[in-house]
């Protein structure tokens, strides 16, 4: 029996698509990119080389599908310039991180809640598209309770990040009910993968630790180690924007959904099966709770599943194996 991902890749070859991603230089967006591409898909790229360089866009910049705008979505121009001739809009430029986002509340505001604002004013003006677009886990804060449904209390008061995230899930129900824009949101938890930057300090976990294992430092965990997190795949992100990019059941539209793998796992946890996978000793070094960070996170993907035909296909050992096998920077 054929998986609806697998139906909806058959429907893209058969029947290509005008896609425009955001954030296209970025760790998600070039994934999105590679995919589409590779499915036949027309595709525009939108970035303005803030959050990533260029690396990870190089390969495909020679696509003759391929249009890349270097731009930034807080100018109104050039988002609707990207959104020209757009059928579905792949939303991932912004500012990720929440412990920056506590140092530079405006900055955060401008490029996640006014930039997502400009690219729905720019899919308005042009009449036609979806917009499938990144929101956050970080919306539901550390109110107590797991897995995390979409229907639960929210308290995006943690971090400038997670209140831009729920500011975007508010105008997309704006524009969907007073416009008619749909839009399809995602609360994702934590995403890893091939091409994510290991460097700096707001690094992403999985990405920094594989980094300081594969050269023999030391990971450092922010705590005790108890926190939990659920951890999926960026294959598994891509496979949830293209499924909520085609979806016909008028149902799964206009909805925000979880997505991760519906499992969680501890911080140490996590230490000892990237040390067996490197055949490395993590040794862990312990620093204060960072500003902002939520203790436990997991998701329930029921609606996602019922909806949108979601279903995880990359376990984190499948994970880590890969990321294993990536030359990572040192």
């Amino acid at each position: 029996m054929t998986t609806a991902y697998e139906r909806t890749r058959q429907l893209l070859l058969s029947r290509p698509r005008n896609w425009l991603v955001t954030g296209a230089a970025g760790f998600i967006g070039s994934h999105l990119v590679e995919t589409l591409l590779a499915l036949g898909q027309r595709v525009a790229g939108l970035d303005n080389f803030s959050a990533a360089g260029g690396d990870n866009i190089a390969p495909f910049l020679d696509h003759p599908s391929f249009a890349f705008f270097e731009g930034d979505i807080r100018r109104a121009d050039d988002c609707e310039r990207a959104c020209e001739g757009a059928e579905v809009v792949l939303h991932h430029a912004a500012r990720a991180s929440v412990p920056w986002s506590v140092e530079h509340p405006a900055e955060t505001h401008e490029n996640n809640a006014a930039g997502f604002l400009n690219i729905l004013e720019a899919v308005r003006r042009e009449g036609r598209g979806r917009v499938v677009y990144a929101s956050s886990s970080a919306v539901y804060g550390d109110l107590p309770g797991l897995p995390k449904h979409e229907d639960d209390p929210l308290f995006p008061f943690l971090s400038p990040y997670a209140l831009s995230k729920r500011m975007n899930e508010e105008h997309a129900s704006l524009y969907a009910s007073l416009y008619g824009v749909p839009s399809v949101g995602f609360r994702y938890f934590n995403i890893f993968g091939p091409r994510q930057d290991p460097k700096g300090p707001y690094a992403a976990v999985i990405s920094r630790w594989m980094s300081d294992l594969k050269g023999e430092r030391r990971v450092t965990i922010y705590g005790d180690g108890s926190n939990t997190r659920d951890f999926c795949s960026v294959a598994d992100v891509v496979q949830a924007n293209l499924l909520a990019g085609v979806t016909e059941n008028s149902e799964a539209l206009n909805q925000v959904y979880n997505i991760g793998r519906g499992e969680a796992i501890d911080l140490l946890s996590l230490a000892e099966l990237l040390g067996r996978v490197l055949s490395r000793d993590p040794r862990p070094v312990f620093e204060p709770f960072r500003k902002g960070d939520i203790l436990h996170s997991s998701s329930s993907i029921e609606k996602a599943r019922r909806l949108l035909g979601f279903e995880p296909r990359v376990s984190l050992g499948e994970g880590l194996r890969e990321l294993a096998a990536e030359k990572t920077p040192l």
